[in-house]
């Protein structure tokens, strides 16, 4: 099964829909995450700026996109992990 995919445009009309809870969530689980890889940061959080309508994450206000697209690394690199060990 192929795993590649590509990558969510900041663009992308799905980027309206997430909330500031939801990107908050979605911060928690990439800082988990991504500890084990090296993956740091002092502090994340949905910002107070949106652009066109989505919401900015504050780690250099980089678009909700970007946590997407890292969460998605960080998953293959989990199944790659898992498939080394088993």
């Amino acid at each position: 099964m192929s795993r590649h995919r590509i990558p969510i445009a900041p663009t992308d009309p799905g980027m309206h829909d997430y909330t500031a809870p939801q990107i908050t969530t979605l911060l928690g689980e990439l800082h988990r995450r991504g500890l084990p890889y090296g993956l740091l940061w002092g502090s994340a959080a949905p910002g107070e700026t949106t652009l066109d309508g989505r919401i900015l994450v504050d780690f250099g206000h980089a678009p909700v996109s970007t946590l997407l697209n890292l969460l998605h690394l960080l998953h293959l690199l989990r199944d790659l992990e898992g498939d080394e060990h088993g």
